[in-house]
């Protein structure tokens, strides 16, 4: 179900760590990989679909964000570009309609944020090491 909520923030990008302006007065959120989109944000468990660096980033990861709202979808590579993306996922933002970026992390970060002050429904999966 779209939203039109705000997507979060990326405060802090490090090997193995990745920072995320807080929903609420908790603090800010901290993770390895993060699932982002308009709404909220969570750890992005690459098991949930098999995920793995090779074949990479699948159709099966991006539903979450499309499911809520997104118009463009970051996808981060990993630091050192170690994590593919399967042209089937590609393929599955084109025909949902969504811009889809491809980055090292963190140049991902850059533009993620870019795209979130211009208040855009962005959304992005990130992997904070190799």
């Amino acid at each position: 179900m779209p939203t039109t909520d705000s997507s979060p923030r990326i405060t802090h990008v490090s090997w193995g760590h990745l920072g995320i302006e807080p929903s609420s007065q908790d603090g800010t959120q901290s993770f390895k990989d993060a699932k982002l989109h308009p709404g909220g944000a969570r750890t992005w468990d690459w098991n949930e679909t098999g995920t793995s660096h090779t074949p990479g980033i699948q159709p099966a990861d991006v539903e979450e964000l499309l499911e809520h709202g997104a118009s463009v979808v970051v996808l981060s590579r990993g630091m050192n570009k170690r994590l593919q993306v399967m042209p089937e996922t590609l393929d599955r933002l084109d025909a949902a309609g969504v811009e889809a970026h491809v980055l090292p992390t963190e140049q991902a970060v850059e533009q993620y944020n870019e795209l979130q002050a211009a208040d855009e429904a962005v959304a992005g999966l990130f992997h904070s090491t190799c």
